[in-house]
């Protein structure tokens, strides 16, 4: 009795990818310490006043006593590099400060917007990579024909609109001449409750919005590699031996198409984060873009230095995720080399 050869396990290279996580993390330390440190200098260099923005319209009745008390106790006289090392200590020990502008400490600010600006930038990016994967397959299967161009034109038009210009259009559209979506906000309007259904409904928009912004690139992208990848001698290879044409552009075409779009998600993600900031502002969604614009007009060092080493983060995580993913998929690639 013969038995059928059994079909070789591919092994995930656990340990190249561990050694690579880790050296990216060693590498991510003195950037850290340089953005920080050029965000306490760029806000030291800043016109507003970080006084003045604190007491806000109780500034314009304080006699010049109070308000250089009150810069004493903030502490904004002393040289920035002081206070980018008190904060850089604390933050090491887990103390991120207090926030001047929110009144309150900032890992309490980042903590409640961060899981619905993250929500915001998850469901975009998804809906992004699988509908743009979708179009471009759609376009590459036929290079030229009416589909292709349709495609292809469309990507290029989004590709040169402003985000928040589909944010306003979407906006009128949907909210204001259909009334079939929310405009904005979180909840309705005199209700404080977040149901599933609720949130569903004020998240199709601004999620909506964010992924269009994003889509251009990822079509583009998945028609150029599947096309090239349908021109190859394996893919007609595949053809040649009568394999349905399903099988050939979803199971050889589109492998090989999709490689370029890993190396694209690490690229795309400060482009994701500034596209969900002007996102979040428009349709007034609770997520970090309000702090950010407040941390920055208002001076709040501690607020703005947490904010942007959150987002230098997530721009290092995204590009290693690109790479791991690369690795992945295709054998050729050596981790230990990256």
């Amino acid at each position: 009795m013969t038995h059928a050869p059994r079909r070789a396990r591919t092994r995930v290279p656990w340990r190249p990818m561990a050694r690579l996580t880790a050296r990216r993390a060693l590498h991510a330390v003195p950037v850290l310490l340089v953005v920080t440190f050029g965000v306490f200098a760029v806000a030291a260099a800043s016109p507003f006043d970080p006084v003045r923005a604190y007491a806000g319209t109780a500034a314009l009745g304080a006699d010049q006593e109070t308000l250089d008390r009150l810069r004493e106790n903030l502490g904004v006289d002393r040289p920035f590099t002081a206070r980018w090392w008190d904060w850089l200590t604390s933050a090491l020990g887990g103390d991120l400060g207090q926030s001047a502008v929110m009144r309150q400490p900032v890992a309490e600010v980042i903590g409640e917007r961060l899981l619905w600006s993250t929500l915001l930038c998850a469901v975009a990016f998804a809906a992004a990579v699988l509908l743009g994967t979708v179009l471009g397959v759609l376009a590459a299967r036929r290079p030229g024909s009416l589909t292709d161009r349709a495609v292809t034109s469309a990507a290029y038009v989004l590709e040169a609109a402003p985000v928040f210009w589909i944010a306003l259009l979407a906006v009128w559209l949907f909210a204001l001449q259909l009334d079939v979506l929310p405009a904005g906000g979180l909840t309705d309007t005199g209700s404080d409750r977040v149901t599933f259904g609720g949130l569903t409904e004020h998240l199709i928009l601004p999620a909506g919005v964010l992924a269009v912004s994003q889509l251009p690139w990822f079509t583009l992208y998945v028609r150029q590699g599947v096309g090239d990848a349908l021109a190859e001698d394996p893919v007609r290879g595949a053809r040649a031996r009568g394999l349905s044409e399903r099988t050939v552009l979803l199971g050889h075409a589109l492998r090989s198409g999709l490689l370029p779009v890993l190396t694209l998600i690490g690229s795309r993600v400060p482009e994701l984060i500034t596209g969900a900031l002007l996102v979040e502002t428009v349709f007034s969604w609770p997520g970090i873009a309000s702090a950010t614009v407040e941390a920055a007009t208002a001076v709040d060092f501690p607020l703005l230095a947490a904010l942007t080493t959150l987002a230098t983060a997530a721009v290092l995580a995204g590009n290693l995720l690109a790479d791991l993913l690369y690795g992945l998929i295709d054998p050729r690639v050596k981790l230990e080399e990256m």
